[in-house]
């Protein structure tokens, strides 16, 4: 694609919708579809009714069945009229958002854009599940990550034997089809007994979890018959229930905002 002859005057947001549900989007997502005249949204993955706030007349395109010059063409030309475009993706456009090639075209184009952040899956589901990813003294990471399937590969170095060693959450990403691969790797590093929940579809009205463990994780998701969005958490704080309090409400720690109370 040509750079443009003259300055286009429009500009692409990039807008996390979140993980589905509708009112999960932020304050400033909703007010950019509400006053944007081109939505292009990833339908596969946003329900329309996050996308139904935009204006009675625009255009409004799922970007599902678009080949990403199809999507930038749309975009040049919206931006070429001086119109802004809301470009709304999944959870946050941070996270295997696909929007780097889009940066780098709007870039060569000279068209301006900017991001805005939504509710990644991971913390939606833990916050569905009602539970803290963290815990004193058994995990104080979580590490986001996917497997190296039909996508692009694995950098090297990034593998989830690696990130497994070092007891943090992991919450796996567009693995559901390759559990056979994860318990193999992942059973001599956290055991069998690891703790396992499956996420399907957060947000969404047939949201559903799958509680388990590794060694029954793939029985499980078969039962259910999961084979797309879903996201695998793997990591001992996922059923941790005897673990130390936090030091930052404990009164014996003294922090800027707060002196000790009590010795400890």
């Amino acid at each position: 694609m040509t750079s443009l002859d003259n300055n286009p005057t429009g500009k692409v947001h990039f807008i996390g919708a979140g993980p589905g549900a509708p009112d999960l989007i932020t304050v400033r997502g909703l007010k950019l579809i509400e006053s944007c005249p081109v939505c292009l949204y990833a339908g596969s993955l946003v329900p329309e009714a996050v996308v139904a706030a935009a204006p009675k007349d625009a255009l409004v395109r799922d970007t599902a069945p678009m080949a990403l010059d199809e999507i930038l063409a749309v975009m040049e030309e919206a931006c070429r009229k001086g119109q802004d475009v809301a470009r709304v993706h999944s959870g946050d456009p941070s996270l295997y958002g696909a929007i780097a090639e889009q940066i780098r075209r709007l870039k060569e184009l000279g068209i301006a854009y900017d991001v805005t952040p939504g509710v990644p899956a991971f913390a939606a589901a833990a916050a569905a599940l009602g539970q803290e990813l963290t815990i004193p003294e058994v995990s104080q990471s979580v590490v986001i990550t996917r497997t190296a399937m039909q996508s692009s590969k694995m950098p090297e170095g990034e593998n989830l034997v690696a990130f497994a060693k070092t007891g943090a959450t992991l919450a796996v990403h567009l693995s559901v089809r390759n559990l056979l691969a994860i318990e193999r790797d992942l059973t001599p590093v956290v055991g069998a007994d690891c703790p396992v929940i499956v996420a399907y579809r957060v947000g969404w009205p047939d949201e559903d979890f799958i509680r388990t463990d590794l060694a029954n994780v793939r029985e499980k998701v078969r039962e259910k018959k999961l084979t797309r969005t879903a996201l695998i958490f793997i990591g001992r704080a996922l059923d941790a229930d005897e673990f130390r309090d936090s030091a930052l409400y404990d009164a014996s720690h003294s922090h800027i905002l707060r002196a000790a109370t009590r010795e400890a």
